[in-house]
């Protein structure tokens, strides 16, 4: 990103007859990571938050010999906290803590800013030789947006069955089951895998706006096909959502209360104001604030320059 962008979410007003029926579609647009094409898939400029979720990059599935397709070289990070979720493939992540955590599929990595960090992610030397998943980033409310960075690598998040489909909840809680990694809003995140053949109901919570975006597979939702690479936003007000697919599908979920902080976004940074935004690429470009990571072999990203005016909602 090179503007700044002020975000503040609020539940889309409903139409009083059916307030379920919000369904808004956004499809990704394309962009690079290092070596890497993504689909960037939140934000767009017609919706900056689902709860409190900034931030959606998705990448792969790609298969590879000798390359190294995920290269990102030291960056920093301040606000926010960085949500790792890998469908196949291997990543390695490196921060300024001194951290080193290898994850693989199923494996939550979740690395919490605060007041700033400086991390990297690469492909590992022993690998599978493929490649697929999603970044996501979550703003921290003010009570810890500055608080001290942190690093969570957890193996086996909760996993449980409902009726034609597996959750496995990636961050915050789906009907009572929490995962282990920190969360300091209410929200859910969790891939839910879709058996095929199958149509099913599943809950949701109706203070939660939510967003669906398909991994992979085919899924219908209200009697419209959902296509990849696609932000289906769904509002708030719901109770449950009815999936259908027939050859079976991935489905990634996001959701939370909405958002009560207006947010400005730049670069990797996650503020309130430009002037933070401003102190935070200062510090990082003077090697102040943002430690090495020690680890890697290369010099560190950048920032870009600090031109644009905000965008306005």
């Amino acid at each position: 990103m090179s503007d700044l962008l002020p975000a503040e979410s609020t539940a889309q007003e409903c139409a009083a007859a059916d307030p379920a029926r919000v369904l808004e579609t956004y499809p990704a647009h394309e962009t690079d990571l290092g070596r890497i094409r993504i689909r960037r898939i939140l934000p767009v400029r017609q919706r900056r938050l689902i709860g409190p979720w900034c931030f959606l990059d998705r990448y792969g599935p790609l298969s590879f010999t000798n390359e190294k397709p995920m290269d990102v070289a030291p960056h920093p990070h301040i606000g926010l906290q960085t949500v790792s979720w890998l469908l196949s493939g291997e990543i390695v992540h490196h921060d300024s803590l001194g951290t080193e955590a290898l994850l693989r599929p199923g494996q939550l990595g979740v690395m919490t800013a605060g007041g700033g960090i400086t991390h990297t992610e690469e492909t590992p030397v022993e690998n599978s030789g493929q490649l697929s998943g999603v970044q996501l980033w979550v703003a921290l409310p003010e009570a810890q947006r500055n608080g001290p960075p942190a690093f969570g690598h957890h193996p086996a998040p909760p996993v449980l069955e409902e009726p034609g489909a597996l959750i496995r909840v990636i961050l915050g809680d789906w009907m009572g089951r929490r995962s282990d990694g920190a969360a300091y809003s209410p929200m859910v995140g969790a891939q839910l895998t879709l058996h095929a053949g199958t149509s099913t109901a599943l809950p949701l919570r109706p203070e939660y706006e939510h967003g669906l975006v398909v991994l992979s597979g085919d899924a219908v939702f209200e009697g419209q096909e959902m296509q990849p690479d696609t932000l289906y936003y769904l509002g708030a007000l719901r109770g449950e959502m009815q999936l259908t697919t027939r050859a079976g599908a991935q489905i990634l979920l996001i959701g939370g209360a909405p958002f009560g902080e207006t947010i400005l976004m730049w670069w990797n940074f996650v503020a309130r104001t430009q002037e933070e935004i401003a102190a935070a690429r200062s510090d990082w470009e003077q090697h102040l604030r943002f430690d090495d990571v020690r680890a890697y072999q290369g010099a560190r990203l950048r920032a870009p320059q600090l031109i644009g005016r905000p965008i306005v909602r």
